[in-house]
């Protein structure tokens, strides 16, 4: 697992992603339950090149937020009436966020849609940043920022699932979540979209 994905290009993981089946807005929540129509968002999937492997950088939201506080997450929200697509969207919410300059990102395509809990349609977004970088954290949205390894993302052993209860007659909900690493806990809907990338990445 090591040595695949360490030799893995930006060229391989835009093939792969280009590649990747294209499925209907995966739903990780009864939209019974949902009241409207879902609101549009991005999130951008940043890989960067540190200590010879690729790693997944994430933030960890600020716990004063009304949604999602204290969780690990990508950078990306919600989208504006200007916004002309997903990719615009992730990055300018990345710059506000964590001051990542959109010139810096090196867009390799996107991942499937999906419908949150908290109502949103998400378009994940892959980019290759440089690193070291200097960040400027937006503290009232995020209060760190950090990368784990995909070798250690990869590994089977270190996610599982857990059933979070619904009302009858729904079917308890499956919900990923990883083992912390180095005191982070990723779970819920950014867990899945990691495991989403992986599995197109075929690194899992």
């Amino acid at each position: 697992m090591q040595a695949q994905h360490i030799h893995l290009t930006e060229e391989e993981i835009t093939q792969r992603l280009a590649n990747a089946e294209k499925r209907p807005v995966e739903e990780l929540y009864p939209s019974e339950l949902l009241e409207d129509a879902p609101k549009p968002a991005a999130v951008l999937l940043p890989l960067l090149r540190k200590d010879h492997t690729w790693h997944l950088l994430y933030t960890r939201r600020t716990e004063t937020l009304a949604e999602h506080s204290g969780q690990v997450a990508f950078p990306g929200g919600r989208s504006d009436p200007h916004d002309v697509t997903p990719e615009v969207t992730a990055l300018r919410e990345t710059q506000e966020e964590i001051a990542l300059h959109p010139r810096d990102v090196r867009l390799l395509g996107r991942l499937n849609r999906l419908i949150t809990i908290t109502n949103y349609c998400v378009t994940p977004v892959v980019g290759v940043i440089p690193w070291p970088y200097e960040f400027r954290l937006h503290l009232t949205e995020v209060s760190r920022v950090f990368t784990i390894p995909l070798a250690w993302l990869a590994d089977p052993e270190n996610h599982d699932i857990r059933y979070r209860h619904l009302p009858s007659p729904f079917d308890p909900l499956p919900v990923i979540y990883f083992k912390p690493y180095e005191g982070e806990l990723l779970w819920g809907v950014s867990a899945r979209i990691t495991l989403d990338l992986l599995e197109i990445l075929k690194l899992n």
